[in-house]
Formats: C-alpha cells, structure tokens, sequence
C-alpha cells in the first residue's frame, strides 16, 4: 500500500463540519493524549460566531462545546451508543433532537429557535439527518418523524444515485455510506432506493469512489472522497466499506466462528479479477484499511494542512466499526487493543461523540465498553448529558453499532486555519467531513 498522499482540498460545498471538528480536534490533542507532535496554531483570527451560535447551552443536549456546527451529530450519536449498550436516555434529550427537525423533514446542524421554522436559508444536511434517522428509529416511537426524514433524504438523491453533505452538490462517499445507514435502519431497503433519472442505487454512487485496477500498487481497493481529485482516502474507505454492506453506526458483533478473512481487491491485466458488486467492494476496502492500519501501527493517521501527520484515533475507531461490520473480527482486534491503550484522553477532550465512536467500536467487536482500557466508557458518555432515564445491568444488555463525527472542537478555530491557508482550502461549514487522503 502506498504511504499517505495529500488528497487536494474540495470545494466549500463538499466539506461537512462535524468532521471538520473531530480532525481539527485531532490535531490540537495529538501531543497532550498520544504525544506525537506539536499542535498547529491557528496563523488567522478566527471568524466570529454567528448570531445564532447559543449563549446558553438548551436543556437535554449532549456536550458542553458550541452546537452550531454539530448538535444534531453528537447527540444522535450519544443517543444511538446508550440505547445500543441498554442505558435509557432523558426523555429532555430525545425531545430536544426531534424538536431540531425543519417542516419538510431535514435536520441541520443546529436550530437556535426551533419553534422558529426553518428558512431557505437554513442548512439542511443530510449528514445530520442521517444520523438523526439512525438514533430515532433505534429508540422507537418516533415513526413519523423518521418517516418524514427519509423522505426528505429521498428527495435529494442525487442522479448517481448517492448524496452530499448539502443539497445540489456532488455526490462523496462518506455522505452516500451515512444516509444508506439510515435508509436501512428505517426498515428501507437501499438498493430499491433510485435516483428519479438514470433510476441508480446508492450502492451504484459508492461502486464509482472505489480505486480500481488503474490506482497505483497499494491504492487498489481504497475509496476516495469525491470523483473530482480522486485520491485514496481512509476516512471515505471506512464509511464507505460499512456502507457498503448496508449497515450504519450500530454494527452487531459477529457470532463466533464466523470470521472471515480480508480479500485485497486483485488485478490481472490490468482489471479486477472478479467483477465489482457491493460486498466485493467492501472487502477492497477493508483490505486497504487493514493493509494502512499496519503500516502506521495500529491506527489510522490524517493532518491538519502544512503539519505533521497525527495519529487519528476517531477514524480508527471506524475502521474497527468497518471491520467488524465485514465480519473481520480478527483484523478489527489489533486496531481495538489499539484504541484502549490511547483513545481516553482524546474522548474526554472531544465529548459525547468521541465516546459514542468508541462504545460503539467495543459493541461492534464484543469488547466490554464499560471496560475498555481502564475506562467506563458508558458511564463517561452518560456524564456528558442529562442523566439517563434508565440504565440496564451489562449482563442485560443487547448487543449493536455507529458512524462518525465529534462535537469536540470549536470549529471557528478551523475556519481560521482554513482562512489562512486561502481560498484553495475550501471548508464547508455544515455537517462532518475535511478530506485528507489517506
């Protein structure tokens, strides 16, 4: 596989933000958690919040950190990691996300006035979406308010069959993999989801982000971003490997014996020895993740522009989900031990969308997220919101899975990085994603 290659930035329209939070985050907790390298300093001022951004935090929502750019996403998160582990959320933190929802279904980031409906300028995303749908329709008794989600998320399929982040623009891979999530968790099926011209599937959108035959060695296999600067990226191969196979944040564990192994996508003159389907897809992509996860010790690695590589603990957190959603239990533990040696501190910086990617890792694998390095994860999540309404014995609890995405960093502090490294460095400020290959 060949080292880490800087995938050139999108433009603004591509990039959600509740991923840009976790890789700024990322960068700024390196060396205080793992110590690897020093933190980027911001060499802008950051942009002013706008009128909007809370000055007091609402009832019922999850983290301590502004909302603007990723309420929605940490507590869909949150509520999806406690009901899979048996804890019984607030009821004040299931109402404040169904109250987020707009008239037509949407979610965005965050409503200040939810009371207030949602404008044409609103920014529906159907990233938040998504993972709102997830976490509603796990808890139930939500019905019309998923139904009505996952007919907006119909309505703004693209022709390729796939979604972005916003509305109207071009299809990625990470976006397509978190609504097929969703159309599956609402009992869709998502092949029978087509596009209203061309009639194509979400898995026909992410077939097209996988790198064939034609990538250099090692790249084979590993999903990209977005067509347009196609590059091997990690973080698109994880969502996209899960995806793939139609699942989305919760991933039950496999049953015992039923581990397979990796299956590298193979060329022989120049083609895949075996014609692409979804599952074949997967399997690609989690032999990249595997053959990355090697070669940087256990972890994936992603970098804020001009600095060093850091060591990016949430997106190895999906890659562990990714795994396990393949039934690659046995590639999946490395990644986890992994994870329970060096994930505590950037959870506790990051908040209560840190925690749920690692619950839900542990859950996806069988491993004991109560237990999980010396940390009680369960009970650190919980801290992080209204007290629970409920909480199940472990010995009670089911068993199932997650996505990604944290509330952990002011993302006003991304937005002036991005500023300072000028308008080639395209940040959406939406939903959850900056693209550096990996």
């Amino acid at each position: 596989m060949a080292p880490m290659a800087s995938m050139a930035p999108q433009a603004p329209s591509t990039h959600p933000v509740a991923f840009l939070a976790r890789r700024a985050a990322m960068a700024l907790t390196a060396v205080a958690v793992l110590g690897t390298a020093t933190a980027p300093a911001a060499s802008a001022e950051p942009a002013a919040a706008p009128s909007t951004s809370p000055k007091k935090l609402p009832d019922g929502l999850y983290g301590t950190k502004d909302p603007q750019y990723d309420g929605v996403w940490r507590q869909s998160l949150a509520l999806l990691a406690q009901d899979t582990v048996g804890v019984r959320p607030a009821a004040s933190a299931v109402d404040w996300l169904v109250g987020q929802q707009c008239a037509d279904g949407s979610f965005t980031a965050f409503r200040a006035e939810p009371k207030q409906p949602c404008d044409a300028k609103a920014m529906r995303d159907t990233n938040q979406t998504a993972a709102a749908v997830q976490a509603l329709a796990a808890l139930g008794g939500h019905g019309e308010t998923v139904k009505k989600a996952v007919s907006w998320l119909k309505s703004v399929q693209n022709d390729d069959g796939g979604w972005s982040s916003m509305a109207g623009s071009a299809s990625d891979a990470n976006s397509t993999s978190v609504v097929i999530g969703a159309l599956t968790a609402a009992g869709e099926k998502p092949e029978s989801v087509t596009s209203k011209k061309g009639g194509r599937t979400p898995y026909d959108a992410l077939l097209t982000f996988q790198l064939g035959c034609a990538a250099k060695e090692g790249e084979h296999g590993a999903f990209t971003f977005q067509l347009k600067g196609a590059a091997p990226n990690a973080d698109a191969t994880a969502a996209a490997a899960t995806g793939a196979l139609g699942k989305g944040f919760v991933v039950a564990p496999a049953k015992k014996g039923a581990d397979t192994p990796v299956k590298p996508l193979t060329c022989k003159d120049g083609k895949p020895e075996k014609s692409a389907d979804a599952a074949r897809a997967a399997d690609g992509g989690a032999a990249y993740l595997v053959d990355q996860l090697d070669r940087n010790g256990q972890h994936l690695l992603s970098a804020m522009p001009g600095q060093e590589e850091q060591p990016d603990v949430g997106n190895t957190a999906d890659a562990v989900v990714a795994l396990a959603a393949g039934s690659h239990g046995a590639a999946a533990q490395k990644p986890l031990k992994w994870l329970e040696k060096n994930a505590a501190g950037w959870a506790k910086e990051n908040g209560p969308a840190a925690y749920a990617q690692l619950v839900l890792a542990a859950h996806a694998t069988g491993a004991d997220p109560r237990s999980f390095g010396g940390s009680d994860l369960v009970a650190a999540l919980n801290a992080t919101g209204p007290k629970p309404a409920g909480t199940a014995s472990p010995a009670a609890e089911g068993t199932e899975d997650h996505k990604d995405g944290d509330g952990g960093v002011n993302v006003w502090w991304v937005v002036g990085v991005a500023l300072a490294f000028g308008a080639g460095i395209g940040f959406l400020l939406s939903g959850r994603k900056k693209k550096n290959a990996l």
